[in-house]
């Protein structure tokens, strides 16, 4: 028996007194049998550390009550008291997945609300903050937020955040936004693809940090420009004419890499950094970081006490140029998938001791319809269509983005074994500081006392293929199809409702029960 295993027993005991109903309380959470849930394991994740635990969830709150830092026995509590012990599995706080397109409403074939967030839940991811574009209208008004919520009302099996979008001339819309709720905003300094969603200069940089430099809120940049003489010109972020001088074949990954230089990278995020000093109190962030050469830049601004961040995304540590196929357009994204030693650079920056610049691993999901892929007819999600003909696997025609929600945390074990990455990091890199990035620190991303009972059941030996059956965002088309994963999430509670498991699915009966996360950020204590 652990050491404080005695303490943690005499503690569950004043359980014993709670008043029972009649009802089968035990078989599953409902409103027969004692008020609370009880979930225990000899491995969780409690305050970013791996420890047994017994974990106490109010039915009335939906909120960690309180927490034993060992294995309590069932007898231990109530009759009729819903309890489960886990062990061996571990058990980890629910995943903030800070970056997700959904697209509705407007391009609600691409992704939606419902399939978007159930996708989620089957990866235990149970909150997302979805991207201001892609949807019509963008998040860029207060009225555009608004659609936005109508839109989701009723859909979402998990808890959905916004970021509000930056873009010329909106600039007076900001601080109306804050006060609306929005997680964030994030601004393109290249072509985002989309005509509704055109990208900043300087000027609008400029603008924005006037407006929010005291706000509690955090600044996110797409970045990515075109230096003012580079040796290939490159496309733009999702369509357009071919480089002037591609260097090879358009179906060739290496030709789309040839036109992305790492450069595009770093030209942007100094000019990001050189505007830093007009809001010197605002959180930036680079959404994700690709080039291991931008790195050196943001550690410098950190030492320079700018407060800037970056992520990077499961693609861009599990995908290598070097690997994908002549054709196989399901790994177009922007910035794009660079060079193996490039990914390696990223997982050493990722797992410095010291004060990485990369804080959050995210999906960066950004989905389109199959068709838009130009996937040549052998590749798997590829679909017949007349539009297809003559650009099958041109990379600089197709769109740009790649499908992973709800598969980001198996992706990050998967490709984390041979790095001997320990599962307090993956809480460490898609829950706690996910959670800070967005405002939700205290309330999301940690299990602990007085948190949204927000649990993921992880099974980190357990493997599964990727298929169709596996992808439950809207349309099936991944590079990650086909591969073999380690890790299977087998159940997600979402505030202490059990709302999926491998075995049985989604707790249809009760429909999604997520909520919008609207209530203001606070400032930073």
């Amino acid at each position: 028996m652990a050491p404080n295993a005695t303490v943690d027993i005499a503690r569950a005991a004043s359980y014993a007194s709670i008043s029972t109903t009649t009802g089968s309380g035990a078989s599953s959470p409902g409103i027969d049998g004692p008020p609370i849930t009880v979930l225990a394991s000899s491995r969780a994740v409690i305050g970013g550390r791996l420890t047994p635990a017994t974990i106490i969830i109010s039915h009335s709150t939906g909120k960690i009550e309180s927490i034993f830092n060992s294995v309590i026995a069932e007898t231990s509590f109530p009759p009729g008291t819903f309890y489960v012990d886990h062990s061996p599995k571990i058990l980890i706080p629910g995943l903030v997945d800070a970056h997700v397109h959904l697209n509705e409403p407007g391009r609600t074939e691409w992704e939606g609300f419902w399939t978007g967030t159930r996708a989620a839940a089957f990866g235990g991811v149970t909150t997302v903050i979805d991207m201001p574009l892609n949807a019509i209208p963008p998040t860029t008004t207060v009225a555009g937020l608004k659609e936005k919520i109508a839109a989701a009302q009723g859909k979402c099996w998990v808890d959905v955040g916004f970021y509000g979008g930056l873009i010329p001339g909106n600039a007076r819309e900001l601080k109306a936004l804050v006060r609306e709720g929005v997680r964030g905003f994030k601004g393109f300094l290249i072509d985002s693809g989309v005509d509704e969603f055109p990208a900043v200069s300087s000027e609008d940089i400029r603008k924005a940090f006037e407006q929010l430099a005291d706000e509690p809120t955090t600044c996110m940049f797409h970045a990515e420009m075109i230096p003012p003489i580079a040796a290939s010109v490159g496309d733009d972020v999702q369509h357009s004419l071919p480089p002037l001088a591609p260097t090879g074949p358009l179906e060739h990954y290496q030709t789309f890499l040839d036109s992305r230089p790492p450069s595009f990278e770093t030209y942007a995020i100094e000019e990001i950094l050189s505007l830093a000093h007009l809001a010197p109190n605002l959180p930036l962030h680079i959404v994700h970081l690709s080039a291991i050469q931008a790195i050196p830049i943001l550690r410098e601004a950190r030492a320079n006490g700018i407060k800037v961040t970056a992520e990077t995304c499961f693609h861009y540590l599990s995908l290598a140029a070097e690997r994908i196929k002549a054709g196989d357009t399901r790994h177009k994204c922007c910035p794009p998938i660079r060079e193996q030693s490039n990914q390696d650079g990223l997982w050493d920056e990722l797992t410095r001791e010291d004060d990485s610049v990369i804080k959050t691993v995210v999906s960066d999901h950004s989905p389109c319809t199959p068709d838009l892929k130009l996937l040549p007819a052998h590749m798997p999600g590829a679909v017949s269509s007349s539009e297809v003909e003559g650009t099958e696997g041109d990379f600089f025609a197709a769109w740009g983005g790649i499908s992973s929600v709800g598969l980001g945390l198996s992706i990050l074990w998967t490709e984390g074994q041979e790095r001997k990455i320990s599962i307090e990091d993956v809480v460490r890199w898609c829950c706690l500081n996910t959670a800070k990035q967005v405002g939700l620190e205290g309330t999301k991303g940690d299990i602990a006392v007085g948190y949204d009972a927000d649990i993921a059941v992880f099974d980190d030996e357990a493997e599964f293929v990727v298929q169709p059956s596996t992808m439950l965002f809207r349309n099936k088309c991944s590079p990650y199809e086909g591969k073999t994963m380690k890790g299977v999430v087998r159940e997600t509670w979402l505030r202490g409702r059990r709302v999926f498991t491998r075995e049985d699915g989604f707790m249809e009966k009760s429909g999604p029960s997520g909520q919008l996360l609207l209530e203001p950020r606070k400032a930073e204590k």
